[in-house]
């Protein structure tokens, strides 16, 4: 896999701009703080996950003053070129067509535009609230596991008209509240069984890839037992946990209960990483669960995701950005840094951002 070509309209800074980084090797991407280095890789992930990786709202994306920003790329697949278009809209529902028909599905998005992204931010992944490990989990399921990600996304739509039902219900259980919620409940427990299934297993096949990449990455403070463990948030069968919590989801109008609130348990030598591990064991080992993802798609599947680096040796000291260039696969890589890159790492082209601002798309 390997981007040709990125065209942005009224994305974050950029009225129009368009992007054709090197098809195999790294491009560097240059320029001064806040003339958009990031919003370039975040507009290309954004086309494989329909979320921004920094967190971002969607009227954050759309330049001052616009209804709408437009994202597309032309990417060479596998087997044949594949456009990916998203429209970002203030009003109204986003929408993201592959080959020119829409689609929300994640499998087909991550397929179509497969990207593995890298960011400061990632130390939340391992120190932060249980919701961006499942997102790694879930969008990782989008490139490995047909059958987990339709169910990632079918629960998401079950929780969205569950949630509805319970804030229209204002508290209240009459009888078309309760009947409703019992189809519900019987929906979301049944999927949530593939789900559940399906994010258990992905984390027993990427705990020893993790463990590899964390040891060469943490070097000789590396030596140490990496575990991952996928856990519930309720015990016994789901539809009697949602049945007890029924009362308390209808009180406080929200989900309380269901994989939504599972988390991925990370230890190190034993220790939960998220509350007994340093500041630079978690950063090792967000790193590594970047790569243990990457390396899984690419022995699982034909995609060849686009590493997308962003400004991430800023935050390594010399001897870790050194061994995490040493660890990126080979491919398409695309990069923003503030600071020199490790030393012996290949540029196949620099581009200053400013260059970007006002092509044609």
């Amino acid at each position: 896999m390997s981007l040709r070509r990125l065209d942005l309209t009224d994305f974050r800074v950029f009225p129009s701009a368009r992007f054709a980084p090197e098809r195999d090797g790294t491009t560097v991407i240059t320029g001064a703080n806040g003339t958009g280095k990031t919003s370039v890789l975040e507009a290309l992930a954004y086309l494989g996950t329909r979320r921004s990786f920094r967190g971002a709202p969607t009227d954050a994306l759309v330049r001052g003053g616009a209804d709408s920003a437009i994202v597309r790329a032309d990417i060479e697949g596998a087997d044949s070129p594949v456009t990916v278009e998203a429209e970002i809209r203030l009003a109204g529902r986003s929408r993201t067509k592959v080959n020119y028909k829409i689609t929300t599905a994640r499998k087909d998005l991550a397929a179509a535009a497969p990207c593995t992204v890298f960011s400061p931010d990632d130390l939340s992944l391992v120190s932060g609230a249980p919701r961006g490990r499942r997102d790694l989990l879930d969008d990782a399921l989008g490139a490995l596991d047909a059958r987990g990600a339709r169910a990632a996304d079918d629960v998401e739509r079950v929780l969205r008209q569950r949630g509805a039902l319970l804030r229209q219900a204002a508290g209240k259980s009459t009888p078309d509240v309760s009947a409703s919620l019992d189809v519900w409940d019987g929906r979301l427990a049944t999927l949530a069984e593939v789900l559940v299934s399906s994010r258990q297993a992905l984390a027993v096949a990427l705990a020893e890839l993790v463990g590899e990449a964390y040891a060469r990455l943490a070097g000789a403070a590396g030596q140490n037992l990496i575990a991952l463990s996928y856990a519930r948030s309720w015990n016994g069968d789901l539809r009697d946990a949602l049945s007890a919590s029924r009362r308390d989801d209808l009180r406080r109008a929200v989900n309380t209960v269901g994989p939504h609130r599972d988390d991925l348990i990370l230890r190190i030598d034993g220790r939960e990483a998220r509350t007994h591990a340093s500041q630079g064991e978690q950063r090792c080992l967000a790193l590594a669960l970047r790569l243990g993802v990457h390396r899984l798609v690419c022995a699982r599947t034909p995609l060849r995701p686009v590493l997308l680096l962003d400004d991430v040796f800023s935050e390594l000291d010399p001897t870790r950005s050194r061994a995490l260039a040493e660890e990126l696969p080979s491919g398409q890589s695309i990069v923003t840094t503030a600071v020199p890159l490790p030393a012996g790492m290949e540029v196949a082209q620099v581009v200053q951002v400013a260059e970007l601002v006002g092509a044609d798309p």
